[in-house]
């Protein structure tokens, strides 16, 4: 890569600009896209500019959001026409939510009237439900026309089409009817009537349904392209393969911003100001600084235990940590086990007895190595206390590995987001109660 920049590099004066364009005729959209950060704001305007024009709506459409705003504002009013009209829909809509207010009815004011009427068409939805992902530039047909007369359409339409694999067959009222692949077309007989030849079992999702819904069913009937429908069943658009990549990155980027204890949204680190980080980051930081200080009231109502037993202190961040981290490892495959589909909540019981199981083998192990890390290793404390350490711990692990296996499946039934309730949440909740088991199990051996 390196060495393609460098070469690059070496061919932007601009008496070697047929140089410099033969080297970017052999580049994807996506290998420029890669490259782009290591020029200038005018380097990359060169580049951009030298750019076969069909390959410039994709890839304003991998850039990230400040630098579509930069050459949005450098591109002369022509070209920036032009570069807008020749995006797929989809991406269209996706850069005009995004900008700026002014530059955005810059934008609008350089639309087609027939840009124009499909953007209109697709902000009308919610951009997190399948609606907002599809583009309405597919090819559908009449269930009773002739395979023939399906082919004709299909070469007059594949200059405005985004996919031709799939071909979906539609009532008069453009209700979704069936589906025929462009292999099935070209197979049968010109005279053989597309309806006897579609599928009419329909993979399809609704207007409303949540974008990573739709992405979950098109990943898993193997599809490249997905029909959405209104509530009376009318062929709105499709979503393809290539918008649900986008969507997974975006919701897996959201799961580990709730699992680190941040919120905010998925943009990226450096188009995020410092603000908008401490904005992301801050009241998760609070609320768990807040519950943390529960700990001390722990500490308070068993002080005359600690002084009694002072070497407890010594293994309390042992206990904390094992058992944070024991119930963090429970939420994790939880929480991925929802996401996959592989769990639900008719399953907790299951899930509990399972998790019990694992619980009692990894506290008893967890607990022997305590045992003897105490017993025969510095500090050197007595057997007695050695072993209430160890059953301390093997509760404590028990107790996290359960408790992080129940709450995300609980949170899930609720309609909320289970991702919540991993990472830093989860540590904290277990220190309250680990600690609190830790002195009473401490306790209850010892006989204090």
């Amino acid at each position: 890569m390196q060495n393609l920049i460098d070469n690059l590099r070496a061919y932007l004066d601009p008496v070697n600009d047929d140089q410099l364009k033969m080297i970017l005729e052999e580049l994807s959209t996506a290998e420029i896209a890669e490259i782009w950060e290591n020029f200038t704001d005018d380097e990359n305007l060169r580049i951009f500019l030298l750019i076969e024009k069909e390959k410039r709506a994709g890839l304003i459409a991998e850039l990230q959001l400040y630098q579509q705003e930069h050459l949005i504002r450098e591109l002369s009013e022509a070209v920036t026409k032009s570069l807008l009209n020749e995006m797929e829909p989809d991406d269209l809509v996706d850069l005009i939510q995004s900008l700026s207010p002014e530059l955005r009815a810059s934008v609008w004011d350089q639309l087609s009237e027939e840009v124009r009427q499909e953007t209109t068409f697709l902000l009308r939805f919610d951009e997190d439900d399948a609606a907002g992902l599809m583009t309405p530039r597919y090819a559908a047909i009449l269930g009773e026309i002739p395979v023939a007369h399906a082919l004709h359409f299909i070469r007059g339409s594949m200059d405005k089409l985004e996919t031709i694999y799939y071909i979906y067959v539609v009532d008069k009222l453009k209700r979704l009817r069936g589906v025929v692949s462009l292999k099935d077309i070209l197979r049968a007989k010109d005279s053989d009537r597309i309806e006897d030849i579609m599928i009419r079992k329909v993979i399809y999702v609704h207007d409303n349904t949540d974008q990573e819904e739709s992405a979950r069913v098109l990943e898993n009937h193997d599809l490249l392209a997905l029909p959405v429908v209104d509530r009376f069943n009318r062929l709105l658009g499709i979503i393809t393969f290539d918008d649900v990549i986008d969507v997974i990155r975006e919701e897996q980027t959201e799961d580990i911003y709730k699992m680190g204890a941040m919120g905010g949204d998925t943009q990226s680190y450096m188009e995020t100001s410092i603000w908008g980080l401490v904005k992301k980051r801050i009241p998760w930081l609070v609320i768990l600084l807040v519950a943390g200080t529960i700990t001390t009231n722990v500490l308070h109502v068993y002080q005359g235990l600690i002084m009694t037993a002072a070497f407890l202190t010594l293994f309390i961040p042992v206990i904390t940590q094992t058992g944070g981290n024991s119930g963090t490892q429970s939420s994790t495959l939880m929480i991925r086990g929802l996401a996959t589909g592989e769990l639900h909540f008719k399953d907790i019981g299951k899930v509990m007895i399972k998790e019990v199981l694992v619980g009692l083998v990894i506290g008893v192990i967890t607990g022997a190595v305590i045992l003897i890390r105490a017993y025969f290793t510095p500090p050197g404390i007595e057997l007695m206390q050695a072993l209430a350490i160890s059953i301390s711990l093997c509760a404590v692990v028990m107790f996290a590995t359960v408790l992080g296996s129940l709450v995300p499946m609980i949170i899930h039934r609720l309609g909320f987001d289970p991702t919540v309730a991993a990472g830093p949440l989860m540590s904290t909740v277990i220190d309250v109660c680990g600690l609190t088991i830790f002195f009473e199990v401490s306790k209850w051996i010892l006989g204090l």
